[in-house]
């Protein structure tokens, strides 16, 4: 059960970055203007956009597992600083504390790793 745990979980979490960053290339404009808005250069999103398209379908198959859940724990804290910080709103407040949240999986995953289910736990056995 452990292994299929580890898979799921995995997903669960990649799911979330490949799906935003993939949605941002259909909304670019708006995406760029929101982070404009926020005081980030529109400029970085494509660099957003392969952190989080990259990073995420790199979650999903496991492949340098740790180290992307580590920048994306990093990346998550920054967006929850830069885009989730008025928390006189309480919809940012939640939204907030969910990037909170999702880095402390992510931490988990570069701490333990991918699972048997993955990349990662292909290229160890060779």
């Amino acid at each position: 059960m452990e292994k299929v745990t580890q898979l799921v979980a995995r997903l669960m979490m990649g799911q979330i970055f490949l799906i935003a960053g993939l949605q941002k290339i259909g909304g670019y404009e708006g995406t760029q203007g929101y982070m404009e808005s926020a005081g980030v250069p529109g400029m970085l999103l494509p660099l957003v956009i392969l952190v989080e398209a990259g990073g995420g379908l790199a979650l999903v198959i496991g492949w340098q597992t740790k180290l992307t859940a580590m920048a994306l724990a990093l990346f998550t804290l920054a967006a929850a600083v830069l885009f989730h910080n008025n928390f006189a709103d309480q919809m940012q407040t939640i939204l907030f504390m969910k990037n909170i949240a999702i880095a402390g999986g992510l931490m988990l995953l570069a701490v333990y790793g991918a699972g048997a289910y993955s990349v990662d736990s292909r290229r160890l056995r060779t």
